[in-house]
């Protein structure tokens, strides 16, 4: 059965890039079967005794793709205690009370806090967590997802020892596995499919989900299998890792191998859910000063950051994952991690494969040269602009240039999409597009003045947000609305190309379609 709609009155920016556009367009079967005027489809979509559905002259693009997000922690925070703003500690303490004083759960979870925007100019600890909740665990997440603060019954349900009970990189992941150990699957899927719908409702047609675990892949299968997916998913796998958590030893599965004795190789699945490759994670962040940088942090001397993986088994890993045909995606935010993901491409003499790096917060003109004759990809998150508004105190003057250089980057040539590392950032693309264009020079980001060359006008940005996407998760079909493509597609209130760039973060989703049907 064919299933027929025609689209008519609005104006459709279909390519990226392309000044033309056009007022109407056919879909058939979920994909664009012809354009032009609304006379053209609307007689097209009689003669096929289809639907005809009219935008009342609104304005459509394609669906923006996340190159880069985690939809198991966004499904988690969107039901827990929002920290993002918090202005104080006695702040965060009122809000926990607040949350925990209502929540149900046995897990009290929060996210946000960033201890720059705090009055009392400190870390939050245990003591402060334990003041307002004793009984349950509680972990609440530094906005970066490198960091959290435990109290007292976290501490001892995860068996790490922390005097203050701030934890960071490995320890921080060890506290997280051990509460998604404590999930069962149907709560995993509803975790997921809260996600999804919130992600849809934003303007997001496709996500890349990345580290996904073995148990948040079963669950998506699952979902998948119920066709309870919502939009699109492309899935990065973490490779498999044991970590000591006090006495216990937890292993999680080896995926990589299983993917290989599988033979499932990158872009296994469908339309909807594809199994594309591995996440690596090879350092920190810079909000945490776990980002590995060549030289020391300026505010803070004796640190250097540290990287995550040493660089035998990064590159144990990333020849083992290139032979199993399956993508890469390194994560490094410190130049010196960057160094040492370029130099592990070129000694196993792998290039042209369409592995990326995400984040590249840090990132030297030599090294973007590495890049584009390595021929990696870049998954960069935009909003990190913004909110590490504090990026040339962490780094000094001599090295702002190096600092998120989005322009540079894309001018380059090199393959570039955006993501929000959601929930690190807002998973509104409107928030990241406005800071892609305008690099916080409204909210007097001493960045945005340091680096106003490394903004992208508004077409280079809405285009790494939708064929940019398409193209660094392999799947070059999808972030335009040309004929033959998906019909996925978002009805806007405004005209992103005619918006003052200080409103752009103002414009609003009214209706996301995935394969030309309206997704609620």
């Amino acid at each position: 059965m064919n299933y027929v709609t025609g689209f008519i009155n609005c104006k459709v920016y279909g390519d990226i890039g392309n000044s033309r556009h056009f007022e109407a367009f056919l879909v058939v079967n979920g994909k664009i079967a012809s354009t032009g005027s609304n006379i053209e489809i609307s007689e097209q979509t009689k003669s096929l005794t289809g639907e005809t559905v009219d935008l009342g002259g609104k304005i459509v693009l394609p669906g923006f793709i996340d190159s880069h997000l985690h939809i198991d922690e966004l499904g988690m925070y969107i039901n827990s205690l929002n920290l993002r703003n918090t202005a104080s500690i006695e702040d965060l303490r009122d809000k926990l009370n607040n949350f925990s004083s209502k929540a149900s759960t046995s897990w009290i979870l929060g996210h946000g806090w960033d201890q720059e925007l705090f009055r009392e100019k400190r870390w939050p600890t245990k003591d402060d967590l334990d003041a307002v909740e004793k009984e349950r665990p509680v972990i609440l997440s530094r906005v970066c997802l490198h960091a959290a603060v435990l109290n007292s019954k976290a501490l001892e349900m995860t068996g790490i020892t922390s005097s203050t009970g701030i934890v960071v990189e490995s320890e921080f992941q060890r506290a997280r596995e051990i509460f998604k150990d404590s999930l069962s699957i149907s709560e995993c899927k509803k975790i997921l499919k809260d996600a999804l719908i919130y992600a849809s409702k934003q303007g997001l047609t496709c996500l890349g989900f990345v580290s996904c675990d073995a148990k948040m892949l079963s669950a998506l299968m699952s979902l998948w299998h119920d066709g309870e997916i919502t939009t699109r998913v492309r899935a990065y796998l973490e490779p498999g890792k044991r970590c000591q958590t006090g006495e216990k030893m937890y292993e999680n599965t080896e995926i990589l191998s299983a993917l290989d004795k599988l033979g499932i190789k990158r872009c296994f699945g469908d339309d909807m859910l594809r199994i594309q490759g591995i996440k690596i994670l090879a350092d920190g962040s810079l909000g945490a000063r776990t980002a590995w940088l060549t030289k020391p942090y300026s505010d803070m001397a004796d640190l250097q950051g540290f990287p995550n993986i040493g660089k035998e088994e990064l590159l144990q890993l990333v020849k083992s994952a290139d032979a199993a045909d399956l993508q890469i995606a390194v994560h490094g935010i410190g130049d010196a991690t960057i160094d040492m993901i370029l130099d592990t491409f070129q000694e196993a003499k792998i290039y042209d494969r369409g592995h990326r790096i995400e984040h590249l917060s840090v990132l030297r003109p030599d090294q973007i040269k590495r890049m584009k004759d390595i021929g990696l990809y870049a998954s960069i998150q935009p909003h990190f602009v913004i909110t590490d508004w504090w990026a040339i105190d962490r780094l000094g003057s001599d090295r702002a240039e190096f600092i998120h250089p989005f322009k540079s980057i894309f001018s380059y040539g090199i393959s570039t999409a955006f993501g929000t590392d959601s929930p690190v950032e807002e998973l509104n693309p409107w928030e990241t597009v406005y800071a892609a264009v305008t690099r916080g020079k409204y909210e007097d980001i001493p960045l945005a003045a340091a680096t106003p060359n490394e903004a992208l006008d508004i077409t280079d940005a809405i285009y790494c947000y939708t064929a940019g996407g398409g193209n660094i998760m392999l799947d070059p079909d999808i972030g335009n609305l040309g004929i033959g493509m998906p019909a996925d597609f978002i009805v806007l209130d405004k005209d992103p190309f005619e918006t003052d760039p200080r409103y752009i973060k103002d414009i609003r989703v009214q209706k996301t379609y995935i394969g030309g049907k309206e997704v609620r």
